[in-house]
């Protein structure tokens, strides 16, 4: 039998925290999701100025990220080459970049989403919550 690793709400408040941090310093008006290993929404945080619908989209984006066990990237460049059938793909529903996965001991243990900027700023801003956690 495994042991298994899971976030508590110190590591989920630790992600946050870094990700807005990184998100203000670049004046990124976004909205921050984190989610469980099942893709269940532990936190979700709304930024002055963030657009109403990426509070829809970053959590959409993590829990692509959590039950497909991969960056919500790879999806978006999957439907971009021409498998646009995978967009009917069951609880895959964030294929834009900006969900990334959170991995200690090479399992996925949850995900961040962002939504609000750039696609490639939304990763970088929920790679900055996942650095907090020291993996």
């Amino acid at each position: 039998m495994k042991t298994k690793s899971y976030l508590e709400l110190a590591d989920v408040k630790a992600i946050a925290a870094a990700a807005e941090a990184e998100a203000l310093a670049n004046n990124w008006p976004v909205t921050i999701a984190i989610a469980d290993d099942a893709g269940n929404l532990l936190w979700l945080q709304r930024l002055d100025g963030a657009a109403a619908l990426s509070a829809h989209i970053a959590p959409a984006k993590a829990h692509t990220a959590a039950v497909g066990r991969r960056e919500s990237k790879v999806y978006e460049e999957m439907v971009n080459k021409g498998r646009t059938s995978f967009v009917t793909a069951p609880l895959i529903k964030g294929l834009l970049e900006g969900g990334v996965p959170i991995v200690k001991d090479g399992a996925v243990i949850g995900a961040v989403g962002v939504s609000g900027v750039k696609s490639d700023e939304d990763a970088r801003i929920a790679m900055a919550g996942i650095r907090a956690l020291q993996l």
